[in-house]
């Protein structure tokens, strides 16, 4: 597998959208009763090749998403869209999950199961072939997908680093 080299960006003055991937309700059980706390997974991108992902923990669900939110801020990272698309096939795993994901034709849409299709829509990707391989859990999977995300590399990069001509990325 390829290293991942994740370019940070800064939250600043972008617009960002936030998505909700999932929720989970722990009970804690103590001799005055029940303690409640809620978890939530928060997909913040602007559509534009900036996406991050964020955990938050609070009594409320409204706070931990505020918290989510707040931490998915601080873990944003730019991706290459060409055109609607990723630039390359990639997999990439994270604990049990695997993720595969490969660029697709202009008008295919986003194919993609649920906490992926989160993250990559949050891209501005419009046209890409996903699959999950490995285990459905939601942080995982949007952890691999992150991982799958930041192994991503532009064309122009790739010609640059082994010194040929941009033509032959593309045909090989």
């Amino acid at each position: 597998m390829s290293k991942v080299n994740y370019s940070r960006v800064k939250a600043g003055d972008l617009e960002l959208k936030e998505k909700v991937v999932a929720i989970n309700r722990v009970v804690k059980t103590t001799k005055g009763g029940r303690a409640f706390s809620f978890s939530a997974l928060v997909v913040v991108g602007n559509e534009q090749g900036v996406v991050g992902h964020g955990l938050g923990k609070a009594k409320e669900v409204q706070e931990a998403i505020t918290k989510g939110i707040e931490d998915a801020k601080k873990n944003l990272i730019k991706v290459p869209v060409m055109k609607g698309t990723i630039p390359h096939d990639q997999l990439a795993k994270e604990g049990a999950a695997k993720v595969l994901i490969k660029p697709a034709a202009h008008g295919t849409g986003v194919i993609a199961g649920g906490s992926m299709r989160a993250v990559l829509e949050s891209v501005g990707i419009t046209d890409v072939l996903a699959k999950s391989l490995g285990s459905a859990n939601p942080h995982n999977v949007v952890k691999a997908t992150f991982k799958a995300l930041g192994m991503l590399r532009e064309p122009i990069h790739v010609s640059k680093t082994r010194s040929i001509a941009l033509k032959r990325v593309f045909n090989g």
